[in-house]
Parts: C-alpha cells; sequence; structure tokens
C-alpha cells in the first residue's frame, strides 16, 4: 500500500512542477507581451518627434525629407519590415544630427530647444526598451528550451518569441540639449 501513497506522492509533485513551470511560462509570455508594447511605444514616439521636426520649417530641406521618409517608413513599416526601418530612422537621426553646431542653431531657433528635448529623450529610450524587451524574450526562449517545457507541451500554441534587433544608437549631439 505505500508504494501506491509514494507513486501518488510523486505524481502529484510532478504535475505541481508541470503546473508551476507553465505558469511561469505564461508570466514571461505575458511580461514579453508588456515589454513589447513599451518598445512599440518608444518606437513611436521617437519617429513622432522626428516627423514633428521634419515637418517644422527648422531645418534645411534635405535633412526634412531625409528625416521624414526614414520617420514616415519607421512608422508605417510592417512587423516583418519593422527592425530595417527602425535601423533607418537611427542611421537618418545621426545624419541629420551629427554637428554640434547644427544642432545648436537648430537650438536657438523658437520651439527648438523643446522638440530638441523631446526627441533625444525619446531616443534615448529606444535602448533601454529594446533591452527589456530582448531580455524577456532570452528568459522565455530558456525555459522553452527544455526538454519537459517541449515534451508537455507546455508553451501551448503561443508562438516562438523573437527577439527586436536594430541599430539603436542615439546621435551623441542630441544628449548635450537639455532644457
Amino acid at each position: 500500500m505505500s508504494t501506491w501513497i509514494w507513486i501518488g506522492v510523486v505524481v502529484v509533485a510532478f504535475g505541481v512542477y508541470l503546473s508551476w513551470t507553465a505558469g511561469r511560462l505564461d508570466r514571461l509570455h505575458a511580461r514579453i507581451d508588456a515589454a513589447r508594447a513599451a518598445l512599440d511605444a518608444a518606437l513611436l514616439r521617437r519617429a513622432s518627434g522626428a516627423l514633428e521636426l521634419a515637418t517644422s520649417t527648422m531645418l534645411d530641406p534635405a535633412a526634412s525629407i531625409l528625416l521624414y521618409q526614414a520617420a514616415h517608413a519607421a512608422r508605417t513599416a510592417q512587423d516583418d519590415a519593422r527592425e530595417i526601418a527602425e535601423s533607418e530612422l537611427s542611421q537618418a537621426l545621426r545624419a541629420v544630427f551629427r554637428e554640434q553646431e547644427q544642432v545648436d542653431e537648430l537650438a536657438s531657433l523658437p520651439g527648438g530647444t523643446d522638440a530638441l528635448v523631446e526627441l533625444g529623450e525619446a531616443a534615448r529610450r529606444v535602448p533601454m526598451a529594446r533591452r527589456f524587451h530582448n531580455d524577456s524574450v532570452r528568459a522565455a526562449r530558456a525555459v522553452r528550451r527544455h526538454r519537459i517545457v517541449r515534451l508537455f507541451r507546455l508553451a501551448g500554441r503561443a508562438p516562438f518569441p523573437l527577439a527586436f534587433e536594430m541599430d539603436d544608437e542615439a546621435p551623441r549631439t542630441l544628449e548635450a540639449v537639455r532644457t
């Protein structure tokens, strides 16, 4: 009789472990969703700031066109092309705000400092949001790689989490602009 009790205890303990692992995986997927929403918001804020500057009359026409096209492409990109479009926006921002003299001249214009500060803050938040998202993806992938998770299909039908890889380096010249 005691053998059956021990078998029952092992089965219940294994079931509790599976349930705990499935709950953990569910929480990791929820964390990925929250981190992705925060990343999307940061990217949208950066693109909006770039569009605002591009449509203002503060920049020269060539810089306005370059910045507008990159920001518009980043805002309207589909998921499969989003990383490339966001990387191109980062490159356009670095190209437009390459020289400190140009940033200082833009900051001296009415409303220029506010626009630059907003864009600079948005550009600084993108790498942090991307890092949080990719850390969440890395943690979920580590759990999903376990044999027990795959064998018992504890991930359910959740898609395999993918990292968001992009060039997110902000222009260094925008760091000096403060209100």
